[in-house]
């Protein structure tokens, strides 16, 4: 693969007309996750493998070829998914593989990589490090093809199906390898063991292959803090650890970026003080949310559907927060948990030491519509579950917040959030479920730049599971101004 257009790395804004993105497909790794050690690969529950490909994940491949790289894909739908084929089209080691510089296959890349004898053996001798690998299964690494070798790092198995070390089922959430901020990468630091691998993997990718070759002194990376492995091991705020889940572009000038489960502070302070310094940046927004499993990442709480819209889970709302529906002894009870609520705190380069503080999420993302998007129009929020508990919650945690738009107004979103659906038909958007889309595409009854208002329904049974949606399996690298 080799850089075709001017414009290979550029992102300003969540909403942009999406023309380019990272993503991995459900590897064979995903087939191995065992219930003991789900949690520690920070899955919910192990997933069906043939589902997660054939009957859902596969259709996220459809529609984004269809969006971004229509003649890999109009006219041979039935083609790519019978059965006689064998799924090859999306296989990228066999020649039918799709193949699109536009919606871009992570292992593809890799074995690219790979093709570099001296990156590959830097790369064995690093995983290696890693995983506690013997000296004679590195140099049994060594002699596998490009292509055997990316299976192996990514699914942990040996061609003849030996597991020779943990795979990396999270591969699938290409948001959280690295995030572009204009014309910058910024790569992340996970916070979690069963991620390390990831992110070594995404390191020699973004300086090695090709694709990205112009953009290497664009590419950042927070140091860790001075003698951090010093400190002690449990709670410590000067840990520095970062997923992409938890940056948002919200314009060219302004960035959110998510203290959570997976984001330390530290790593946030790093972060403005480093786009700062860069001028990549002019306004930057912390949100510091609840460390719990249920939120992990700010975008799980929240994500943007047009300039106007957005979709968030009403527990951080205005109303919420400010307990208007409590009785007197509530309020002042509520009012203890102080470090449960989140906190919104926004600093502009040019005056440091005077931060903006906001009372509620709904505030700031007013603000961010108003202000920095220029909208006259009415800012709207969606909620999860149209805001009725149970089902705000419930849908929350299948990722009803978690949206992915492939332009201003038309995501990507699960099927399964019943609630938020009627929230979506209520605040005037069709909804339409992916395939019988792909065949309005196909027939030729409808094109995607037809779309408008538009929440793409998703099969959701087994990648659910996952604890991921859309905005979570992609890493935009394209997306025209707004």
């Amino acid at each position: 693969m080799t850089k075709k257009d001017k414009n290979i790395v550029h992102v300003t804004s969540e909403i942009g007309t999406l023309r380019r993105l990272l993503v991995h497909s459900p590897d064979s790794g995903l087939g191995r996750v065992v219930p003991s050690k789900a949690q520690d690969w920070l899955f919910e529950d192990i997933v069906h493998l043939d589902t997660i490909r054939r009957k859902e994940y596969d259709y996220y491949t459809k529609i984004l070829l269809y969006f971004l790289d229509p003649g890999k894909i109009k006219g041979r739908l039935q083609e790519v998914d019978a059965p006689a084929t064998h799924r090859n089209f999306y296989k990228p080691e066999k020649k039918d593989f799709f193949r699109s510089d536009k919606v871009v296959e992570l292992e593809w890349l890799l074995a690219e990589v790979l093709e570099n004898s001296d990156i590959r053996l830097k790369l064995v001798a690093s995983v290696c490090a890693i995983e506690g690998c013997s000296y004679a299964m590195q140099n049994a690494l060594l002699e596998l093809t490009p292509i055997q070798l990316s299976k192996v790092f990514i699914s942990g198995a040996l061609p003849e199906e030996t597991l020779v070390f943990p795979p990396i089922p999270n591969f699938i959430f290409t948001r959280d390898i690295g995030i572009v901020i204009n014309d910058h990468i910024l790569l992340n630091k996970p916070a979690r063991k069963a991620r390390t691998r990831e992110a070594l993997l995404a390191k020699y990718i973004f300086f090695n292959h090709p694709l990205f070759s112009e953009y290497h002194d664009n590419i950042l990376e927070i140091p860790d803090t001075f003698h951090h492995f010093l400190l002690p091991r449990d709670g410590d705020e000067k840990k520095v650890t970062l997923e992409g889940g938890d940056v948002m572009v919200v314009t060219k000038d302004h960035l959110l970026v998510g203290v959570s489960e997976r984001t330390s502070m530290e790593a946030a302070r790093q972060v403005v003080n480093m786009l700062f310094d860069k001028n990549i940046v002019k306004k930057i927004t912390i949100i510091k949310i609840p460390k719990k499993r249920d939120y992990m990442h700010i975008d799980t709480v929240f994500t943007q559907v047009k300039r106007n819209v957005w979709v968030m889970l009403g527990a951080f709302s205005k109303k919420v927060m400010k307990h208007e529906d409590a009785d007197p002894v509530e309020r002042v009870l509520d009012g203890v948990k102080k470090d449960e609520k989140i906190k919104i705190i926004q600093f502009k380069k040019k005056d440091l030491d005077n931060p903006k503080y906001f009372d509620n999420l709904e505030e700031l993302l007013i603000d961010i519509s108003e202000n920095d998007l220029d909208c006259d129009e009415k800012v709207q929020f969606i909620y999860s579950g149209n805001n009725q508990f149970p089902f705000d919650t419930r849908e929350q945690w299948t990722d009803s917040c978690n949206l992915l738009a492939l332009r201003e107004g038309v995501v990507l979103g699960y099927d399964r959030n019943d609630k938020t659906i009627e929230a979506f038909k209520d605040a005037g958007f069709n909804v339409i479920t992916v395939k019988e889309l792909l065949e309005q595409f196909e027939n030729g009854t409808t094109a995607p730049s037809d779309l408008e208002d538009t929440l793409i329904l998703m099969p959701s049974a087994e990648l659910s599971r996952a604890r991921g949606g859309f905005h979570c399996m992609s890493m935009p690298l394209l997306r025209e101004d707004v």
